[in-house]
């Protein structure tokens, strides 16, 4: 059993020595509690929960916290995918509620499974999803004063279970002060990929994800025999062709964890049961 989650990268809003710190505390103390979790659940529930936990901490660009696009209004994206089903879900540009995630991994049991704006917030309403607001006072301010930071805010969770099963999670509140309708990598494979061979969920500019196809070739190169960390770094050196910026998580089907990023900083955090790795 092991786990490994992402919120984004370092760049993302304030970056003081203080807010360093409580990321850095933050994801170990989420990586402990989803690993506690992970015990008794499966990866595919796991990683529906890490990620919710990240979604609630305003430290992160996803759930609370989310970044407000360029008409004033915060749209959110979320996916989950289960690696041995090989099925995802998820929400395109849903407007409050307080997890993303949670509808996301409600339309699993849909044949339609995907669903994006008014009809993903009305399939939420209709399955108990209560109004929520995400939006805190920093994003406000950042907002009004048109504090551009890069848009580089996504969280997301990686796992395998006691049984082997490998799942992923990814969740974003947006890069701000977008295009209306503007669709991220969140919820798609080219940002959040699982099968039964290995698991990624990517952060950074969504743009550069899809052009890449990021998730979805690691975990294709992982299936065709690469190994995990062959497969991160072809796949970012064809990132580097478009100066791409995204990082990366990832489980393989042994266990190997790795992470990469293509600049400085993502910020993540992995557990074992024995052992933490925390970004630096």
């Amino acid at each position: 059993m092991k786990i490994i989650i992402h919120g984004g990268f370092f760049s993302e809003s304030s970056q003081s020595n203080e807010v360093k710190l409580a990321k850095q505390n933050s994801l170990k103390d989420i990586a402990k509690k989803s690993y506690e979790f992970l015990k008794d659940n499966s990866a595919f529930d796991t990683v529906a929960y890490a990620v919710s936990l990240l979604e609630d901490d305003e430290l992160y660009n996803a759930g609370i916290g989310s970044q407000i696009q360029s008409d004033g209004i915060i749209r959110m994206s979320a996916a989950i995918m289960n690696g041995e089903t090989q099925k995802m879900s998820g929400v395109i540009n849903i407007q409050d509620v307080k997890n993303p995630i949670f509808v996301a991994k409600e339309l699993m049991k849909e044949d339609d499974r995907v669903l994006g704006g008014n009809g993903a917030k009305q399939y939420a309403n209709q399955h108990g999803f209560e109004n929520f607001s995400t939006e805190i006072p920093q994003r406000r301010k950042e907002y009004e004063e048109k504090l551009k930071n890069g848009g580089k805010g996504t969280v997301g969770a990686v796992a395998i279970d006691k049984h082997g099963k490998l799942a992923v999670a990814t969740s974003t509140g947006g890069k701000g002060f977008e295009i209306p309708g503007r669709i991220s990598d969140s919820a798609t494979v080219a940002g959040n990929f699982a099968n039964q061979f290995c698991a990624v969920s990517c952060t950074g500019v969504g743009e550069d994800i899809v052009s890449n196809a990021t998730a979805a070739k690691i975990v294709t190169r992982v299936t065709d025999g690469l190994t995990i960390e062959n497969a991160f770094d072809r796949t970012f050196e064809e990132l580097k062709e478009i100066d791409g910026f995204a990082g990366a998580i990832g489980i393989d089907s042994e266990g190997n964890i790795f992470h990469q990023d293509s600049y400085p900083t993502m910020v993540f955090a992995s557990f074992d049961g024995i052992d933490f790795e925390v970004f630096v």
